[in-house]
């Protein structure tokens, strides 16, 4: 099955789609349509990048972004555009919003995840969000497909409900009495929940070790001189089909020539493995404890990323070694820290090929 969109409404500003706009869907060379809901306004809450040609056309990317301290509202929109552009990927991106529309970082306030239903990948970059049940049931029904999954950084802690009856379970600490969900959505879909820092943040980078025994993955195809400013985790993962595809070297220092602080572990950063919820399909997953807006400044890095995304999609026919990672329009990540991010930012500020992420106000 492959979608596709048709706008409905003149909303196309240099080649970025926003969602007032009907799906239309090929199924075997006939059509059937329906219409993504817009009630309560969600299309505030997110921009579509339209890509014109390239393998990912057809193909739509959904993009969620909220979390307090890395600045994924950056990366998110950053990949989207590169996929978009230079890959011909449809690039949803959907943020969580503060009462004036302004895009705010870690907040639940967020709507518009009705374009999972239309999904071929699902981007997640969210920190101990609580969801309003609407949105929390397009994402089960989305991992309950079997869909394939890339989370970031905070997102093996993606969700703190646990006072929500509905999807506690997702909650990053669950241990209640669904055993199938324990450790949440993090150790249940990417393999991993929070467990702790691991060095010092903000004082120690990480060097990306690729794993001996995996490195000729696809996601690792062309991936060199990887680095992370962001500190490590403390990671154990686990599950079906397990890939350890890279390991963080912890640096004394914040850049890449840093010498390593010999008396850290070299832990799991960078994995791939098969998921499946109860009574759900099997799908793919790529979880790395990095991702802050400033490590996708790496080539290596944000290589890495891009070529995960295609593994996702089973595209691994399309990831090659000198495949196009270059940014599209202004890239001026924001340092990462708490209260960091740049203030008075709607998402209608990122909309267009050009405009700069993330703008000063």
């Amino acid at each position: 099955m492959v979608f596709f969109l048709c706008s409905c409404a003149d909303h196309d500003k240099k080649n970025s789609l926003g969602f007032n706009s009907k799906l239309v869907a090929q199924v075997g060379g006939g059509e059937k349509r329906q219409s993504l809901t817009a009630l309560g306004n969600e299309d505030k809450f997110r921009i579509t990048y339209k890509g014109e040609d390239g393998p990912g056309k057809g193909k739509h990317i959904v993009f969620i972004a909220t979390d307090h301290e890395y600045r994924g509202e950056e990366t998110l929109p950053a990949l989207a555009r590169i996929l978009a552009k230079r890959y011909g990927f449809t690039c949803t991106v959907v943020w969580a919003l503060d009462d004036n529309g302004n895009i705010f970082p870690g907040g639940s306030n967020l709507k518009g995840l009705d374009v999972l239903k239309v999904a071929d990948l699902m981007v997640i970059f969210t920190r101990f969000a609580n969801f309003e049940d609407k949105q929390m049931q397009y994402i089960d029904d989305y991992l309950h497909k079997g869909r394939p999954v890339i989370g970031l950084r905070t997102s093996t802690h993606a969700f703190n409900n646990s006072d929500n009856p509905n999807w506690r379970h997702y909650d990053y600490k669950y241990e209640g009495e669904k055993k199938a969900w324990h450790g949440g959505f993090g150790e249940v879909v990417l393999g991993e929940t929070w467990v702790g820092h691991y060095g010092k943040n903000h004082q120690q980078a990480s060097k990306l070790i690729l794993e001996e025994s995996n490195k000729d993955h696809p996601i690792l195809l062309g991936v060199a001189s990887a680095w992370a400013q962001c500190g490590g985790y403390n990671a154990y993962p686990q599950g079906k089909d397990l890939k350890i595809l890279a390991r963080g070297r912890v640096l004394n220092g914040m850049t890449p020539d840093a010498e390593p602080d010999t008396t850290k572990e070299e832990l799991p950063v960078a994995w791939a493995r098969t998921y499946q919820l109860e009574s759900g399909e099997p799908g793919r997953a790529f979880t790395t404890t990095h991702g802050a807006s400033e490590d996708i400044l790496s080539e290596g890095f944000r290589r890495m990323l891009i070529n995960a995304c295609l593994w996702g999609l089973e595209m691994e026919k399309d990831i090659k070694t000198d495949n196009p990672i270059d940014f599209v329009g202004g890239f001026e990540p924001t340092t990462f820290k708490f209260e960091g991010y740049q203030k008075n930012v709607k998402p209608s500020d990122l909309d267009g090929w050009e405009s700069v992420i993330m703008p000063r106000k």
